[in-house]
């Protein structure tokens, strides 16, 4: 089990679902960032009469450093921080090239906007503003560093990228936040932050290709407050939305970075654990299990029943999966709840 301090939230992604947002976005731009650097490539071999071939080496460099930096990146602790690694190494590598091609001279100079583009869509304000300070040093480096007197005589070489810059980095932040708020909207539940159902179809779908490149199970945990009505009943909603929210956090707090959290409904949660069999899925049920009924939860005892099921390696089908799950949950309520029960080809049976 990872510790708290690699479960707790980061500078780049503070707020619960960051890193599920993070590794979405990264899965959808890792072809398009590719074919950009192939553009790039492309450019710079047919400007290579004039600039010089060599101007190349720092994208090759660049490549072959994006191989090494994503390989894992769904499994790291702090996946962030890879893709950080990844984008910073963009612009060293645009950096190189655009110096190489003649610094303030060269017409590549406002290439080093383009890895700025995708800031705002992986990383939110903290990593736009971060990454924009960034960029404008790569500028006042690729072309006052390398080339004074020419910026001097011709000081709208900066400028006029500059100012590109700050027009990008101002329109990303109106973009960015009307973005996140819709979409906030649409697949994150409003009283404990979680992901809901909207967020689960997509993503169920991309962990059944992953699962059969990588060759692995994925485990599902299935969890149900124990006597929720009851709590609704004779404390109030307030209470009862108090406790879910508490249940929510001890359910992130104890989990890894990379597994994925949910609210499907009511009282009930999921928990998706890739490169999980049904038996390590099993063991981060029973932390979740003892945690729940560690202390009291706004002011009350409770606990929580779960169902565990895993996947085959490399074959992901979510329904069967699911359904597996949910008939062992089912099982541990009727086993007299507050326990996990884990489905097999024998009968579920308590950990």
């Amino acid at each position: 089990m990872a510790s708290n301090s690699m479960n707790a939230g980061s500078w780049l992604c503070p707020n619960p679902g960051d890193r599920d947002r993070l590794l979405d976005m990264e899965h959808r731009l890792k072809p398009v960032r590719g074919v950009t650097m192939g553009v790039l490539a492309v450019a710079l071999i047919i400007c290579g009469p004039w600039v010089g071939w060599w101007t190349l080496a720092p994208l090759t460099v660049a490549t072959l450093g994006f191989a090494i930096v994503d390989r894992g990146i769904e499994q790291a602790g702090r996946p962030e921080l890879r893709i950080a690694l990844a984008w910073v190494l963009s612009m060293v590598a645009i950096s190189g090239a655009v110096a190489a091609a003649g610094g303030p001279n060269a017409s590549t100079v406002t290439w080093l906007v383009l890895p700025v583009i995708t800031l705002p869509a992986r990383f939110g304000m903290r990593g736009l503003q971060a990454g924009a300070v960034f960029a404008a040093t790569c500028m006042i480096v690729v072309t006052l560093g390398v080339n004074p007197h020419a910026v001097l005589h011709a000081p709208d070489r900066l400028f006029a990228p500059l100012a590109l810059l700050l027009g990008i980095t101002l329109l990303s932040i109106a973009l960015m936040r009307s973005d996140l708020h819709h979409r906030s909207v649409a697949v994150i539940d409003p009283l404990t932050g979680m992901l809901n159902r909207a967020a689960l179809a997509t993503r169920t779908s991309e962990l059944a290709q992953q699962a059969a490149i990588v060759k692995r199970p994925i485990g599902l945990v299935v969890g149900d407050l124990d006597h929720f009505k009851a709590v609704n009943d004779l404390h109030g909603h307030a209470t009862g939305d108090a406790v879910l929210q508490e249940v929510a956090y001890r359910i992130r707090k104890h989990l890894r970075a990379f597994d994925l959290a949910y609210r499907l409904g009511g009282e009930e949660f999921l928990v998706i654990v890739p490169g999980a069999s049904a038996q390590q899925a099993g063991d981060i049920a029973q932390t979740l299990c003892s945690a729940i009924s560690a202390s009291p939860a706004a002011g009350l005892s409770m606990t929580m029943s779960f169902g565990v099921a895993a996947s085959p390696p490399g074959v992901f089908e979510f329904d069967e999966v699911f359904a597996q799950a949910d008939l062992a949950l089912y099982a541990a309520k009727a086993a007299g709840r507050n326990r996990v029960n884990r489905a097999g080809p024998q009968p579920a049976r308590h950990f």
